[in-house]
């Protein structure tokens, strides 16, 4: 996953305008869909859905189109769902160019994210009744559709009462800070977190969380015409700092720790000398998390701060952190019952964003493959 996140949020009624970066809408597929119950139909019917597809991987813009896909019939273990809103992340992205860590099979929907309502279940499933809203358990099920027939265990429940984007943008970045803050440094309230990318939908959820929690952060952006405006919409989410890119390199961060202890942890998303700059700042013993590298440059660790700091150089990726979990769903409820929490309290929102309809997914891609745009968007069914 890395940083620009332009995330699209895609309904089929009207969205709210609150939403992340660049988005379009779909449903979840099976996860082990393969040709034989995933045809492509020329007209649709009760029995099928519209869906953005992909039949070779390449520039989404090229590859994804608008199609109609067959539903599979329910099975007694299985939900009918409607799916109300799906972002764009990065990941998608990745995944359609046949470049990230997972692939699903070909022909494929796009999308990994996403918030849908139950339509119907089947006899025999438990945890979920008409009326619930879901979000998947893992990646690749294909959110981009209108409607899908998926396994009881492919998705977990959320709140139908906090905001719609928030709920389908719910399970990638705000997941991936809230690990990223838990699980890799002993942080306590007064503790400092330092993180590049800071604008970033991950960025904007580690000020959110590490706020609520009393923690300080440290917000790393680059330099550019509207830093000041920026920077307001940051502190008024609840950044303690926030700072240029070259700051770090300049004695006004020396200024900053005289008010400020120096972070316990770093939260790399970009890579390169970026990276580099955060590892000099943490305590001795500190730990710097990557999550991302938006830069495609390699991060590189000085010798000076493995042998006198001691410092620990760790990656993440929520994708792998719900699989090893998902024998046991506990920590990944008790998880999503904490943000939601947070979001119900109006401690945690998702970024903004504008919408478009669903036919301009096209230009919803294209926006959501700039790394550095500002561009925010959103598809509507």
């Amino acid at each position: 996953m890395w940083v620009s996140l332009h995330a699209v949020c895609l309904r089929s009624q009207r969205v709210c305008r609150r939403s992340v970066a660049a988005a379009v809408s779909q449903c979840f597929r099976h996860r082990d869909a393969s040709v034989s119950h995933f045809s492509l139909l020329a007209g649709l019917s009760a029995q099928t859905c519209k869906a953005l597809v992909y039949r070779t991987h390449g520039d989404p813009s090229r590859v994804v189109q608008l199609e109609g896909v067959a539903l599979p019939s329910l099975g007694a273990k299985d939900v009918l769902v409607k799916v109300l809103a799906a972002p764009i992340n990065p990941s998608d992205i990745n995944m359609i160019q046949g470049t990230y860590a997972i692939l699903p099979d070909l022909p494929a929907v796009g999308g990994n994210e996403g918030v849908a309502q139950v339509v119907e279940v089947g006899s025999q499933v438990k945890s979920l009744k008409a009326g619930d809203w879901v979000i998947p358990k893992d990646a690749s099920l294909g959110t981009w559709r209108t409607q899908a027939v998926l396994p009881e265990d492919d998705v977990i429940s959320v709140p139908n009462d906090i905001p719609l984007v928030s709920a389908a943008t719910l399970g990638v970045n705000p997941c991936t800070a809230f690990r990223m803050l838990s699980d890799f440094e002993d942080l306590n309230p007064g503790d400092s977190v330092i993180q590049n990318a800071a604008n970033s939908g991950v960025g904007q959820a580690v000020i959110q969380i590490a706020a609520a929690r009393g923690i300080n952060t440290i917000n790393v952006i680059r330099d550019r015409p509207e830093f000041t405006e920026l920077s307001d919409k940051l502190k008024a989410i609840g950044a303690s700092h926030v700072i240029k890119e070259e700051a770090l390199r300049k004695h006004e961060i020396k200024e900053l720790f005289k008010t400020c202890p120096k972070p316990k942890l770093a939260l790399n998303g970009v890579g390169g000398k970026s990276a580099t700059e955060l590892l000099r700042h943490l305590q001795i013993g500190g730990s710097m998390v990557t999550y991302g590298g938006m830069s495609k440059q390699p991060v590189t660790v000085p010798v000076s701060a493995l042998i006198f700091k001691d410092v620990k150089v760790r990656g993440f990726w929520v994708t792998q952190w719900k699989r090893v979990h998902s024998h046991d769903g506990r920590a990944f409820r008790a998880m999503l019952d904490e943000l939601c929490s947070l979001i119900k309290q109006g401690k945690l929102t998702a970024p903004a964003c504008t919408e478009v309809g669903l036919q301009q997914y096209h230009a919803a891609l294209d926006a959501a493959m700039q790394p550095f745009s500002s561009t925010k968007q959103v598809l509507v069914m």
